[in-house]
């Protein structure tokens, strides 16, 4: 009997195994809900450096992944952004970094040479391994956070370093609601009274953001920063 219940425990397994969706991928429910994927599994097809026409060398495919590898030269680096621009959408990605690494998701970008970088004119959610990343000192530059402007330990909640952290980006009408690991990070209206304070109170009330977040619509951006960063199931849905 013993025997027979350890059979069937396994088979259970496997069967859950074989029949769990598999990374980048659709099923028959996402796509007659509108869902799209920014990322084949297999190629860059969909993206390509801000400014430039082509993705730069340090981004490759990799096991199915999008990898950022800081080893490579550095002329092959920047941020990677979509090549078309979206509104009113949700985004859903999966990403792990190595130990010390930072990066972010930046959207609502202008991509025009009159901007220098991505983060001149997009928000950017925070991507970190909050305990050995140098870019920790501060609450609201933890892992799921709008970046410089809202956040802290509290909502901060990724997981172990070299594990699949998941997040939700919605953003309707300019209502931007953030997810790291099924909790909310953020909530808030871009171009409100308690926007403009947030703005006022972080590095973005600069002159050199005059034209930070003027628009709720743009590109989307993996960023390009210190450390290695892996990025998966990268699906969105137009609201």
């Amino acid at each position: 009997m013993k025997k027979t219940l350890t059979a069937v425990v396994a088979l259970a397994l496997f069967c859950t195994s074989a029949f769990a969706q598999q990374p980048n991928t659709l099923t028959k429910k996402e796509k007659k809900e509108g869902w799209k994927l920014l990322f084949d599994g297999k190629t860059t097809k969909g993206w390509h450096t801000y400014l430039k026409d082509t993705v730069g060398s340090k981004w490759q495919v990799v096991d199915g992944a999008i990898v950022f590898d800081e080893t490579k030269p550095r002329s092959g680096g920047g941020d990677i952004v979509t090549d078309e621009a979206y509104e009113n959408y949700e985004l859903n990605l999966e990403w792990k970094v190595r130990k010390g690494s930072n990066s972010g998701i930046i959207f609502d970008i202008q991509e025009d040479p009159k901007y220098s970088a991505t983060y001149a004119t997009g928000p950017e959610m925070q991507v970190l391994d909050n305990i050995n990343a140098d870019d920790n000192k501060k609450e609201n530059h933890l892992a799921g956070c709008l970046y410089d402007m809202s956040g802290d330990a509290s909502v901060s909640k990724p997981v172990p370093v070299g594990e699949w952290n998941k997040v939700r980006l919605i953003q309707n009408k300019g209502h931007l609601t953030f997810y790291l690991n099924g909790i909310k990070t953020f909530e808030g209206q871009i171009g409100s009274d308690d926007w403009n304070k947030l703005i006022a109170n972080s590095k973005f009330k600069d002159k050199y953001f005059s034209n930070f977040a003027k628009v709720a619509k743009g590109k989307i951006a993996l960023q390009e920063h210190p450390g290695s960063t892996q990025w998966r199931n990268i699906k969105i849905k137009s609201l």
